[in-house]
């Protein structure tokens, strides 16, 4: 699999099946990221191939090893003008659904335990959610975490240990004692 940087340099020189790449590399965890913010599916698909639409506009200078950070802090930027701009209220997050095969079972636990950590995650408040779902369900670093947010590393820090602590409360509420 070739690297993010190799791909963005090739669509840079003229390839945009190298950003086409790049897009389906990234478009749904995007968007799902997108939704933990938004709470909108629709929104924050629009959102993402916005942020997708303006790297191939503007064609930016990015550092190596960063086009991901850069794309997540472009997409976060345009989410927030946007609600800035339509101040929208908390709808609830839609489902985005991904198709896999799995039993009935396997598909009724998984949903149960998104249930309850979307749940879980909502009643958080936004800078901490935020940093949770970048840093663990976005693997990205504290580093790569801390640029998308416009904050430092020790407030990353801060955020994930809070973020840690609610969660693990929450799911205990929900009855979930093995969240060490």
């Amino acid at each position: 699999m070739e690297s993010d940087d190799k791909l963005y340099q090739a669509f840079l020189l003229g390839d945009t099946d190298a950003l086409d790449t790049l897009v389906l590399r990234y478009r749904e965890r995007l968007i799902t990221y997108l939704c933990s913010l938004i709470r909108n599916a629709e929104d924050a698909e629009d959102m993402a191939m916005e942020a997708f639409a303006r790297i191939m506009a503007k064609k930016p200078r990015i550092g190596e090893g960063s086009f991901r950070a850069y794309l997540y802090q472009t997409a976060r930027h345009l989410t927030f003008r946007f609600l800035r701009k339509y101040r929208l209220e908390d709808t609830g997050l839609d489902e985005v659904e991904i198709p896999e095969f799995r039993t009935a079972e396997e598909i009724v636990t998984e949903a149960e335990r998104s249930r309850i950590l979307h749940q879980c995650l909502a009643n958080m408040e936004p800078a901490v959610r935020e940093a949770v779902w970048l840093f663990y369900f976005e693997n990205l670093s504290y580093a790569q975490a801390a640029k998308v947010m416009h904050v430092n590393g020790k407030k990353i820090d801060n955020l994930l240990m809070k973020g840690r602590r609610l969660l693990r409360a929450e799911l205990e509420k929900e009855g979930i004692t093995d969240a060490g």
